[in-house]
């Protein structure tokens, strides 16, 4: 069984526990929970592709192993100071990683979704992620759209305006692929948008939800849709879930450096 440390190379081509979790080393006890939660979330087994699951499995098991360690003030602590992981004594190599995972975060609910909604549309915090998304996908619209969190085709106009109005303050820069887009691509766009409502008066009716663009959002039943709906649920998992108490140790772990 090859390290800990060579798995972590193989899997996310780093050896870094913290880069694996997309954290600073300086981050708190908090931040390391979080991002272990969401990165966990994009290799779930459970949210993956029947081929992919063997690989989901294996990086699911080997960020359980790396926040066990970044988690725990002492084990943390010769990490740092070494570069190295004493897995003998430090990682529980016959612990059951999902139970582990679940234990740590309670379930997000349709109710906790729409919760968040209400909250997160004209916030600050949207606000950053549409600036943070135009840039990356450079001004389409279309992949703005799939990347912004609880955003539904009504929220285009809105968010053009927002866009429109950072470019004019030089706070973004203007992209062909927004100010020049064609009018074949956002007649695409609506054209598509229109088919999910449909499917949204449907699926509204089962769950018994208020907004039934969220829903199509949440429960879209097209199979190249999917993929798009469960990364929304990762995403909101990863910004709403609570973490569950943690229980008192009942023994201290033994722990000692590599050699």
């Amino acid at each position: 069984m090859p390290s800990l440390l060579n798995s972590c190379k193989e899997l996310f081509g780093t050896d870094n526990l913290y880069d694996i979790l997309n954290i600073r080393n300086t981050a708190s006890p908090q931040e390391v929970k979080k991002g272990y939660h969401k990165t966990s979330l994009k290799c779930h087994p459970d949210r993956v592709l029947d081929d992919e699951k063997d690989e989901a499995t294996r990086k699911f098991q080997t960020l359980g192993k790396v926040y066990s360690i970044l988690s725990d003030k002492e084990t943390r602590s010769i990490y740092d100071e070494t570069g190295e992981v004493d897995e003998e004594d430090v990682v529980d190599q016959d612990r059951d990683w999902y139970d582990y995972w679940r234990l740590l975060f309670s379930k997000v609910s349709v109710k906790d979704i729409e919760a968040y909604t209400q909250k997160y549309k004209g916030s600050m915090e949207e606000l950053q992620d549409l600036k943070a998304a135009y840039l990356e996908c450079e001004g389409d619209m279309g992949r703005i759209l799939d990347g912004v969190l609880c955003t539904t085709a009504d929220d285009e106009p809105r968010f053009v305006d927002i866009l429109k109005d950072l470019i004019c303050k030089k706070e973004l820069p203007d992209f062909k692929n927004f100010s020049k887009e064609s009018k074949t691509k956002k007649k695409a766009r609506q054209k598509k948008a229109e088919s999910e409502a449909d499917e949204a008066e449907k699926a509204a009716t089962e769950l018994g939800l208020k907004d039934k663009s969220l829903t199509a959002l949440i429960k879209n039943r097209q199979k190249t849709r999917e993929a798009a709906a469960d990364n929304f649920f990762a995403q909101l998992e990863a910004k709403y879930a609570e973490p569950k108490p943690k229980k008192a140790k009942t023994a201290t772990k033994k722990t000692k450096s590599k050699k």
